[in-house]
């Protein structure tokens, strides 16, 4: 059994990957910013037998964060998996861009996860193998030809490289750190004409995460197992 945390767990990939975990018998400890409104969550949670449990997050507030930190304590945390995310506003064109939703992009997808990993270093440590995974988008690597987009294309450029670099830092502590691009999945950002379901998108994100190891820290995956150019 693994202790799993996973941000942005209320509704769509993050929904899925809690509910795929419990599932297989683990520890879930499914965050998100409004847990009173996450109605599905609560439900998983409810019928889980106190394999799924709730917990506020907000990965954009440090304090939020540290929060979070103080509640878990010493528990180990053997898989992180850094969901949350968020488009970063409208529009997002040359010629009009909401810098606030921008900003907030960037505080929630590319310093958000950092965050977490920087908070949860203790937990992390714990566990006799952990393992960081962060959901990214193909839009965020420079092989991706695509205009607009600039917020969130910017923030997933960014994790990127700072999970990129996480890998390499904490390689001598036996912490793997990789990324994921989910696929077009058909969540409430995706649309409903998106490829994948977000029962398939999870289900392949947990098979990538299951195979991750020290040798293979630092890649970027597609939700398939297939490696993504950078």
């Amino acid at each position: 059994m693994a202790n799993v945390l996973i941000t942005g767990a209320n509704r769509g990939i993050g929904l899925e990957l809690a509910r795929v975990y419990a599932k297989a018998g683990d520890r879930v400890f499914a965050c998100c910013r409004s847990p009173g409104a996450a109605a599905a969550l609560n439900d998983l949670a409810a019928a889980s037998g106190g394999a799924v449990t709730v917990h506020e997050l907000d990965v954009g507030d440090g304090d939020s964060i540290a929060a979070l930190a103080a509640a878990l304590g010493d528990a180990p945390i053997d898989i992180l998996i850094n969901n949350a995310g968020l488009y970063g506003g409208h529009p997002q064109t040359v010629e009009a861009i909401d810098f606030d939703g921008w900003m907030e992009a960037l505080k929630v997808m590319t310093i958000g996860p950092f965050r977490m990993v920087q908070a949860l270093l203790p937990n992390l440590k714990a566990s006799a193998a952990a393992k960081v995974m962060t959901v990214t988008s193909q839009i965020g690597a420079s092989t991706w030809p695509m205009g607009g987009g600039y917020a969130y294309a910017s923030a997933k450029a960014g994790v990127n490289k700072v999970m990129q670099t996480l890998a390499k830092d904490l390689k001598g502590q036996n912490i793997t750190v990789s990324l994921v691009h989910p696929g077009w999945v058909k969540t409430d950002m995706g649309g409903a004409g998106a490829d994948l379901t977000p029962e398939e998108s999870a289900a392949g994100i947990h098979a990538v995460i299951a195979g991750l190891s020290m040798e293979t820290t630092g890649r970027f995956y597609k939700w398939n197992g297939d490696i993504h150019p950078w």
